[in-house]
């Protein structure tokens, strides 16, 4: 496994042994557990957002992440990032942590993940880091 990975693992477990913490599965096949609640408003479609993400395979094996360095930036609903995180990401809560389980169908991509098989099934742990302000928003 690489960096990381032994810690995502731990989460996962952790995140499904946790009480208060339930799985919400979506009508897409989007599966999710809050692993930290935030504040504020929620994150919807049309805002920019930043986030950090760490994404592994199903066995825990790291195949990206941005921890460690600058967050990632999109606009959320703008088809910028797979839809899978698009959609993990909406309704989010700056600070809010969520561990993403993404079928193949929600995670259709070109070169993201570099050497990630196209019918894998991703785990994704995202935070929200901030929710961007518009600049001709009032």
């Amino acid at each position: 496994m690489r960096r990381g990975a032994a810690a995502l693992a731990m989460v996962a477990v952790a995140a499904a042994c946790t009480p208060r913490a339930r799985a919400v599965n979506t009508p897409s096949g989007l599966r999710y557990t809050v692993l930290a609640r935030g504040e504020g408003r929620a994150a919807r479609k049309g805002q920019l957002v930043s986030i950090h993400e760490e994404t592994a395979l199903q066995d825990g094996t790291v195949v990206y992440t941005s921890k460690g360095g600058r967050p990632i930036t999109f606009r959320l609903g703008g088809g910028q990032v797979i839809a899978g995180v698009d959609e993990g990401v909406t309704g989010m809560k700056v600070g809010e942590r969520r561990l993403l389980v993404v079928p193949p169908a929600l995670s259709r991509r070109t070169s993201y993940p570099p050497n990630t098989p196209p019918d894998a099934v991703l785990v994704i742990d995202v935070r929200l880091m901030t929710i961007i302000p518009d600049r001709g928003a009032p």
